[in-house]
């Protein structure tokens, strides 16, 4: 890598550390190749980018911005995980560790608030923006429902009285 590249890279990774909703700084070391492309369609097919970072230029990267404090965790081989839903990758990282001891979750940030491993498992147990807005949906049409029975019911009944009152006339 030449020094445009690495400033390239610098410029790149500090828009990340700026603008992403979470980050999650994982070790990756012993994952093979394979692992690592289910891994990346993983986290990509929920919105995410899994990427290989060179530890002191990660380090450039962070400086002024809202996720400085995750500097200390960049030693060794390491990865991270980022997105702009808070949910979704560290759900898919809490789930992938659960299947294979090779990556190890050592932290992240969420929107700048540094997380250790247990904020990130944390984060993995929430609901997914999709499913918040199902919830939502599900109560604003309850209410509607609920409402449509009410106002049809004193009709029924009506229905069913002048019906017997027919009945017993005839």
């Amino acid at each position: 890598m030449d020094r445009v590249q690495k400033q390239e890279l610098v410029a790149q990774l500090h828009d990340v550390f700026s603008s992403a909703g979470v980050v999650v700084v994982t070790h990756y070391k012993g994952l093979t190749v394979a692992e690592m492309t289910d891994l990346r369609t993983q986290v990509r097919e929920v919105g995410g980018s899994f990427k290989v970072t060179k530890n002191r230029l990660t380090k450039l990267a962070l400086k002024d911005t809202q996720m400085e404090g995750l500097s200390d965790l960049f030693s060794g081989t390491t990865a991270i995980a980022y997105a702009p839903d808070v949910v979704s990758v560290p759900k898919v990282l809490t789930k992938y560790v659960k299947d294979n001891e090779k990556l190890e979750i050592l932290g992240g940030a969420m929107e700048g608030e540094i997380l250790g491993v247990d904020g990130v498992k944390a984060l993995s147990e929430l609901p997914s923006l999709d499913e918040l807005r199902g919830k939502i949906v599900g109560m604003l049409q309850t209410p509607a429902s609920r409402m449509a029975q009410v106002t049809a019911a004193p009709a029924g009944q009506l229905a069913r009285v002048f019906g017997a009152y027919g009945s017993s006339e005839g």
